[in-house]
């Protein structure tokens, strides 16, 4: 509890006691004995009001000299002073006391909305020990350069983004991508600022400045967070300035009128005008929409989901098509070995004798002709082998552009390539129709086998897949600049049955065009991308959602939700979230103006008090904060 509430609440409870001795004189004349009576009840009275409500009148004062004459202190003023003219005074007492109560609540549901964005907001370390002329030496982040080493030691915060150049550790990423299995860090990993690190001592070297850090970056999304305002809460906001001096008028109507034309009682009429205004005060709606959305995006941040204000909430809930990239959105993005096939009957010089080629052998002789090359493909074949490759057994390498490779491996002559280098070599090949990248293999006399290595599905992708569709996700696209072979193999395992390949980036653009054209009114199109190169349809699309896009600048200036991490499962979840708090707000907005016309039409006609004001205005605002904090628990 902030320290703010805990002064609001001792000051309620001071009041409380005194309002609860001003009741007791009042009802057992415990100062009948004294000259003026009445004078001593009232001066209870007044004490208890200022106590509990003083700030109110202070504020409503305040705001009438600068020109905010109609709002909710302004309302609990002028009521409670004038049930005090008419000397309701446990009534006038009542309703501030109430209405303070209800404060408490609301800031304190507003604190814990705040909490998880607040930790979101600590990430920035306080320091960073950096290696200077051989010393350690403390400073701030921002004054350290690209370039420069860091020390970070076990339970230190992460002051910028770098890469491990020596070091082991176990990080906890929870704060930016809402995972709490620790994470394992070695030599030669890139980290993220904002991360704690947990057991070793790392030595990083920085290779971003502050202002373009992962933190850095995270703080201004979360600071510009409440600039963006959903319809519903400019609604709101628009609503509170014609309604409040709107019922005032009213009040002030209610209270002459009827009087001066059925020439009633002016103090009966008095007494409805002023419960009439208590029950007009917009609180629940002022209070709960805001608050709603704050805790939908709050709910979101805890899980590792990053939505750039209340309005990308609204346009979320009525995803009705979600358009994905295929290559590190639903795959991996990195390149392994699937399938290895030797030759039949192939036999092969190895170790000293005659052998038959097997998985192993045909592993190790791709793994050693590609050791020289630095793309993927090669890197995946060493990876997959998983020995340290022995250089002096490779030599007189021939890139043969298009086609692979020729070299000298354990002093025999290989091909390695793909079909057309099989071609030139005369060969005669088993076709491996699989997906992906298909080396074949060959030496001076024989076909040796083929590797098919392919980009692997996350483990979360057919899950999320098949979560959008139980979401209600009408239409479910794959773009891809990947050949089609590729795109029919990823889609048909996902169960995707719309996708278009051999896309180059203006097309994806032009086919995210086409794919907006074809959704229904007031429907949204979302886009999920890996942050990298899919910054233009991004930008093109309904909302745009990057996946694990911490790195990636252009995701995150492009991109409307940022994924903290790779976990395709978030969008889902992002959808229902959305939903769920759309749900709320409209709950909210029908139960608190249902409510406030029902109270306000029985004190209009005589059969509401003022403390059945109190519940239209307190009760109501608390119920519907109580219901707008279920947004922070959407699972």
């Amino acid at each position: 509890m902030s320290k703010k509430i805990k002064r609001r609440l001792r000051r309620v409870i001071f009041g409380a006691i005194l309002f609860t001795i001003a009741i007791l004189v009042e009802r057992y004349e415990l100062v009948s004995a004294l000259e003026f009576e009445h004078i001593y009840q009232l001066l209870f009275f007044v004490a208890a009001y200022l106590v509990i409500g003083g700030d109110v009148v202070k504020k409503a004062v305040s705001n009438i000299f600068h020109g905010q004459v109609f709002d909710e202190n302004f309302l609990m003023t002028i009521a409670t002073i004038g049930a005090f003219l008419v000397s309701e005074y446990s009534e006038a007492v009542a309703v501030m006391l109430f209405y303070q109560v209800g404060e408490i609540f609301q800031s304190y549901a507003v604190n814990r909305s705040r909490k998880s964005i607040r930790e979101l907001m600590d990430l920035r370390a306080d320091y960073a020990n950096v290696l200077r002329e051989g010393q350690i030496v403390m400073v701030d982040p921002d004054e350290i350069s690209v370039g420069e080493t860091i020390q970070i030691q076990p339970g230190e915060k992460i002051p910028l983004d770098g890469t491990i150049i020596k070091g082991y550790s176990q990080l906890d990423t929870k704060a930016i991508t809402g995972e709490s299995v620790p994470r394992e860090v070695a030599e030669g990993e890139f980290i993220y600022s904002g991360s704690v690190n947990i057991t070793g001592v790392l030595m990083v070297r920085v290779e971003k400045d502050f202002g373009e850090s992962t933190v850095s970056k995270i703080m201004e999304l979360v600071e510009n967070t409440s600039s963006r305002k959903a319809v519903a809460e400019n609604f709101i906001t628009k609503f509170s300035r014609y309604y409040t001096p709107a019922v005032v008028i009213s009040a002030l109507l209610l209270a002459i009128i009827p009087p001066l034309i059925q020439g009633g009682n002016f103090y009966e009429w008095l007494y409805r005008a002023l419960t009439f205004l208590v029950i007009s005060c917009p609180c629940a709606l002022v209070i709960s929409i805001p608050l709603t959305f704050f805790a939908g995006l709050g709910g979101a941040s805890k899980k590792g989901v990053l939505i750039k204000g209340g309005n990308y909430l609204e346009v979320l809930a009525e995803t009705e098509i979600v358009v994905l990239d295929k290559t590190g959105t639903l795959t991996k993005g990195s390149f392994e070995v699937v399938e290895i096939h030797p030759a039949k009957d192939a036999m092969i010089s190895y170790e000293g004798s005659m052998q038959p080629v097997t998985r192993q052998i045909l592993l190790e002789l791709a793994a050693y002709g590609e050791s020289y090359a630095a793309h993927p493909i090669g890197q995946s074949l060493i990876a997959a082998y998983g020995r340290e490759i022995q250089k002096e057994q490779v030599d007189h390498v021939e890139v043969i552009p298009g086609q692979g490779l020729k070299v000298r491996v354990f002093n025999q002559k290989l091909a390695i390539g793909n079909l057309k280098l099989m071609e030139a070599e005369g060969l005669q090949v088993e076709k491996n129709n699989g997906s992906g990248t298909i080396i074949y293999l060959a030496n001076e006399q024989q076909y040796l086998g083929s590797i098919r290595i392919a980009d692997q599905l996350k483990d979360d992708s057919k899950e999320a897949i098949l979560q959008l569709k139980q979401a209600g996700v009408k239409r479910i696209v794959m773009l891809t600049g990947d050949r089609a072979e590729a795109a029919k193999d990823v889609a048909g395992k996902l169960g995707i049955t719309e996708y278009y390949d051999e896309l180059l980036p203006q097309q994806k653009v032009e086919k995210m065009e086409e794919l907006l054209k074809l959704r229904s009114k007031n429907k949204k199109l979302l886009f999920v991308g890996d942050g990298i190169n899919d910054a233009p349809v991004l930008a093109g699309s309904d909302i745009g959602v990057a996946m694990g896009g911490l790195g990636s600048d252009a995701a995150i200036e492009a991109a409307d939700v940022v994924i903290m991490n790779d976990s395709l499962l978030k969008i889902p979840f992002a959808i229902r979230l959305s939903r769920k708090t759309i749900q709320i707000v409209k709950q909210n907005i029908v139960f608190a103006i249902g409510i406030k016309v029902f109270v306000l039409l029985l004190a209009a006609i005589g059969f509401a008090s003022m403390w059945a004001a109190v519940f239209a205005d307190v009760g109501v605002a608390v119920l519907a904060i109580l219901n707008a904090m279920r947004a922070m628990k959407i699972r």
